[in-house]
């Protein structure tokens, strides 16, 4: 009986150890829904790589970008639900892709476990030089007095940029053109080059040009003045209350993945973004870390994806 009861405890061993929270015991596959080289890639591969340093196994970055994230977000949903494969994903993936999409392959309430918010990040309100306003109250009032001729960029239709601008439209009562760009560099470069007038631009992107002097900004769309910005007011102080983005990215897994799995990650990812080595790099890039709970995660999520809807139907758009 003693080699039969040996035999079962040795085979016991590796579900005891996992039942006990033993993660990752396996290599572990991080998706990014964005570019090599983009914002979001660049903080994935920050925690990636702080990541490896704690644990005992790798953390793979793999960009999948396309469909403003939807490919990679189906492809983690529709993986074995053991931790190995994560999805890093963005604004759109978390907050309005569902709406904006009419045939997702997957749902973001519904098909992950949310492991933890990693940053917030700021649009600015940014103008040409050429532009007569230094408050939004200015370029209000010049809109008004010019209906038609203030155009405004964003990088497609969805996008926050083109939702925000569409909200302002609404809100100020201005007659304004949206110009379409591919890339948001590309974009930033056109209208430092004066080839249209403003834009709810991504304000690491935008902030060079800014501290230049190439571009005036008058508002920062979050709920609070952010640390790199503090001479910037925000959108809610300069009267429009509703025009609220924070972006934000974060980590989840495919729905089903072991609790201590989900919490584990959580609180890891949470070390990372309280060095002060993470935080400074980050401030200085226009974003902010976060490290919430997954339980404040998916609370975000649910009720992000609620009020973007209501936007986005408002605005009209879908998905280019």
């Amino acid at each position: 009986m003693k080699p039969i009861a040996a035999m079962f405890f040795t085979l016991m061993l590796p579900i005891t150890s996992q039942a006990q929270g033993v993660y990752p015991i396996k290599p572990v596959k991080l998706f990014v829904s964005s570019a090599a080289g983009s914002a979001p890639d660049i903080v994935a591969r920050i925690i990636a790589q702080r990541l490896n340093s704690s644990w005992a196994q790798p953390v793979i970055v793999e960009n999948v970008p396309g469909a403003s994230g939807n490919i990679a977000a189906e492809k983690v949903a529709k993986s074995v639900a053991d931790g190995s494969t994560l999805l890093y994903a963005n604004f759109a993936v978390l907050y309005t892709n569902k709406t904006l999409s009419a045939n997702l392959g997957y749902d973001i309430e519904s098909d992950f476990e949310p492991i933890t918010q990693i940053t917030l990040s700021a649009n600015l309100l940014v103008v040409h030089p050429s532009v007569p306003a230094r408050t939004v109250r200015e370029l209000v009032a010049y809109g008004r007095a010019n209906p038609g001729k203030l155009r405004y960029g964003s990088v497609g239709n969805g996008s926050s940029m083109h939702l925000l601008a569409e909200q302002f439209k609404t809100s100020a009562g201005i007659d304004v053109l949206h110009v379409p760009y591919k890339s948001s560099a590309q974009m930033a470069t056109e209208l430092v080059a004066g080839q249209f007038e403003f834009s709810f631009h991504n304000a690491a992107v935008v902030l060079p040009q800014v501290r230049a002097g190439k571009l005036r900004a008058l508002a920062a769309t979050t709920a609070k003045r952010f640390p790199n910005t503090q001479e910037v007011p925000t959108m809610i102080e300069a009267g429009f209350p509703d025009i609220l983005y924070d972006g934000g990215t974060g980590l989840l897994a495919p729905k089903g993945t072991p609790t201590f799995v989900i919490e584990k990650i959580s609180n890891d990812s949470a070390k990372v973004l309280a060095t002060a080595a993470v935080r400074d790099l980050f401030e200085a890039n226009g974003l902010q870390p976060v490290g919430s709970s997954p339980v404040a995660f998916a609370a975000r999520i649910k009720s992000e994806n609620a009020r973007w809807a209501k936007i986005i139907q408002v605005s009209g758009a879908k998905l280019d």
